[in-house]
């Protein structure tokens, strides 16, 4: 948990969950929800939670490591990249459960020292830290 709170925001969904409406108080994420295909659903226009998920993932865990690089005094590259792959699919026991897949790329950057970049990233990132203890999800150089 976090000692002190620096920023705070919320989003309201509407209709159906995974077919309706989703949009932050302010307005700067307003979205339609649509129910993928191979859920049963239309597909089509609009997202869904698992992408919005892989999204805020690729970019928390992005801005993560790039904060742990430089308490380390080490430049992550420009055209480092961090894709983010969140499946959805029915637990043995009542309900769904997410796979969460993490692959980095740091081009020009030695082998050793990426995956402490990685690594370290990892441990400082909201959002590995929400799902710890829950999801066994370990970042890969790629």
């Amino acid at each position: 948990m976090p000692t002190k709170i620096v920023y705070s925001t919320n989003a309201t969904a509407t209709g159906g969950g995974r077919d309706g409406k989703s949009r932050t108080h302010d307005g700067a994420v307003d979205v339609n929800l649509v129910v993928p295909k191979e859920m049963g659903g239309p597909g089509g226009d609009g997202v869904n939670p698992e992408q919005l998920f892989a999204t805020g993932y690729a970019a928390c865990f992005m801005g993560a490591m790039r904060f742990y690089a430089n308490q380390k005094k080490v430049k992550v590259p420009d055209d480092a990249t961090v894709n983010v792959e969140v499946g959805i699919g029915p637990r043995e026991d009542m309900g769904f459960g997410l796979d969460v897949k993490i692959k980095v790329s740091l081009p020009g950057v030695d082998k050793d020292v990426a995956e402490d970049l990685i690594a370290g990233g990892h441990k400082v990132c909201p959002y590995s830290n929400a799902i710890s203890g829950t999801l066994d999800v370990t970042p890969e150089l790629v």
